[in-house]
């Protein structure tokens, strides 16, 4: 009953009912005359004629109301109301039959005019629907200011540059005209869609934005990787156009076009690789229904490795980390994303055993993630105590507790500067490691490795989110050095292979990621500052401050000394390094011991230099002296 007020209440409603129940007579007395081909027959005195035609008008209008006729909006009409439609007519037809077969047995009516009729209602339904749409279409576009509508090309011609076309073309306001699709795809070229054509291949793209004057690109495509980015992006003067695009595919729940997920290209569009391979399965046995613990986990790649893991289903989260806002932050996330997932969150320090001995006691994770770590080179440089307490003594105190309650896997994330360190982070970070594999050798039931990757896109004290605010500021962009050069990876991609490298992982091992090819700061500056649509030495420049202290111009995946083999995976590799000093464990303790006791600078690198014989040097930012 509330249907019924509701379509006699709004008079858009009410006009497609009458509409509706008018195409519904009209096409019953056309079946006839089309079956019998004479308005003279006798058919039309029958009284079950008559009969039929007062039962079929009314279950039709049922029908119409039962399967939703009236709630499309005709201005949008799609598949989806052709579908409404044609069940509509079929449920209706179906039932008129049936009702006046049981009623009179159909005699003296002709059966074929059901189908009839049936094709009739779809045409008159269905086609008054889209001929309101196309007449609405065509109206909205003859109002366009024609001398503010801009033109755009849209690279892809597939799903989703469809739904970007169709999404400008309903909304006049927008100013915007699609004026042809760009495409690679040979089997699509001089073919069109909303006749709207499609031109040629991407490459063309610099011809026909001269051609059409075109001042705008969207680009459809969320499966568009780096690497074609960068090649429809060689083909552009981008500083004289828009360009936009979509999210990639895995940013996304499916690949949408709308007009409000368009986006400007980012540094890290262009910097970005193909999707990490995983082996779910294994990955699922491995952390499904266990508690798994992570340290660090409010951290750029802490937080990341949470929600990768979470896929996986484990029985409970620890969430460690001694920050209480980027826990509070993780615990919102989660609540958004993985509502159902148990997590419990423990604000502690690594370095505090006897709240981590509580942690693992109450909980007893299976398998420990352990990302906590100081990692800004220039402030431990200042602070060079802190990382050797948390990061030396901080990792030795997990590992401790991991053996005394049988963690099964304890994965340590670990960086490039371990590798041949110039400073105390990537010194304290190679202890680190050191330590996972001292820990191996005791044959315990926990078995130790670690990851080691370089910088992550994106990440807390990431050149790109710098450069970005000293863009937005028309600031000039600092770099260190003209050849300084690093290696990136995404924040998802370093934590996939994470994971993966934690399954394939059987103790003792040093996983090293594979990074592809290190990327010259300058030039990255460079492109961030064209992506911005700026000019360098017109609208910003590059200032050179210097290396800082302990930074290096390369970063390396190796030690000296280190082979490494290839794994299962890949983009896993396995560094092969020499055993540690017969007394590491005693270097150790005296490097904690003097931290703790805030001893000199002299006696802290002398120890550092004694546990990791490849640290070339120590500069301390303040004083300046450097330990051979």
């Amino acid at each position: 009953m509330s249907k019924i007020t509701e379509l006699f209440r709004n008079s858009k409603m009410l006009t497609a009912f009458l509409y509706d129940v008018a195409i519904a007579i009209v096409t019953f007395w056309m079946a006839l005359y089309l079956r019998v081909e004479t308005f003279s027959s006798p058919f039309f005195l029958e009284k079950n004629v008559h009969f039929l035609f007062v039962t079929n008008t009314l279950v039709l209008t049922i029908s119409f109301m039962l399967n939703g006729l009236y709630y499309g909006i005709w201005r949008f009409s799609s598949i989806f109301d052709l579908v409404r439609v044609l069940k509509a007519s079929f449920f209706g037809i179906l039932a008129s039959f049936f009702l006046n077969y049981l009623m009179h047995r159909m005699d003296s009516v002709p059966r074929s005019l059901m189908p009839i009729q049936f094709l009739l209602l779809v045409c008159g339904l269905g086609g008054g629907r889209f001929f309101y749409r196309f007449w609405k279409d065509y109206l909205a576009q003859k109002t366009q200011d024609v001398k503010k509508t801009q033109k755009v090309l849209i690279i892809g011609a597939g799903r989703a540059g469809e739904r970007l076309c169709k999404e400008i073309m309903v909304n006049p306001d927008l100013n915007l005209k699609v004026v042809g699709f760009l495409d690679d795809d040979k089997n699509k070229l001089n073919r069109s869609i909303y006749n709207v054509s499609i031109l040629g291949p991407v490459k063309d793209a610099k011809l026909w934005l001269a051609k059409l004057g075109a001042k705008k690109i969207y680009i459809a495509i969320p499966s568009c990787s780096s690497q074609a980015l960068k090649e429809i992006k060689a083909c552009l003067d981008i500083e004289k156009i828009e360009l936009k695009i979509l999210p990639r595919m895995d940013h996304l729940l499916n690949p949408r076009g709308e007009l409000s997920l368009l986006r400007n290209i980012s540094i890290e569009d262009l910097l970005g690789r193909e999707q990490v391979q995983l082996d779910e399965s294994g990955i699922s046995e491995l952390l499904g229904n266990r508690t798994i613990m992570i340290t660090g986990a409010g951290g750029s790649i802490g937080s990341e490795l949470c929600q990768q893991i979470a896929r996986f289903n484990p029985r409970e989260m620890i969430l460690v980390d001694n920050s209480e806002f980027n826990l509070y932050e993780l615990d919102q996330q989660f609540k958004r994303k993985f509502p159902k997932q148990k997590v419990i969150l423990k604000i502690a320090d690594i370095r505090n055993s006897n709240k981590l001995e509580q942690v693992f006691k109450d909980h007893s994770p299976a398998v420990l993630y352990h990302a906590a770590a100081y990692k800004h080179v220039p402030m431990m440089e200042l602070n060079p105590e802190e990382a050797i307490l948390t990061n030396i003594l901080g990792t030795k105190t997990l590992a401790t507790l991991a053996i005394k309650y049988n963690v099964m896997k304890f994965v340590m994330v670990s960086t490039d500067k371990a590798v041949n360190p110039t400073n105390i982070m990537g010194t304290s970070k190679r202890i680190a490691e050191m330590i996972c594999n001292e820990f191996e050798t005791k044959k315990t039931n926990t078995k130790f490795m670690s990851v080691r990757f370089g910088n992550v896109l994106g990440s807390s004290g990431s050149v790109i989110p710098l450069f970005r605010k000293q863009i937005e500021e028309r600031r000039n962009i600092t770099v260190t050095h003209p050849d300084i050069i690093r290696y990136f990876m995404s924040i998802p991609e370093a934590s996939q292979l994470i994971l993966q490298a934690s399954l394939i992982g059987v103790g003792g091992e040093i996983f090293v990621l594979e990074m592809g090819e290190a990327v010259k700061i300058v030039d990255l500056a460079k492109e961030m500052i064209k992506l911005a649509g700026l000019k360098e030495g017109n609208d910003i420049n590059i200032e050179f401050s210097g290396l800082r202290p302990g930074e290096k111009l390369y970063e390396e995946l190796f030690s000296k000394g280190e082979n490494f083999l290839s794994t299962a995976h890949g983009k896993i590799k396995k560094a092969i390094s020499r055993e540690n000093p017969a007394n590491f464990e005693t270097l150790v303790s005296q490097l904690v011991e003097s931290a703790q006791n805030g001893e000199k600078l002299e006696k802290l690198a002398l120890l550092l230099k004694l546990t990791v014989p490849e640290l070339s040097h120590y500069a301390l930012a303040d004083e300046q002296r450097v330990v051979h």
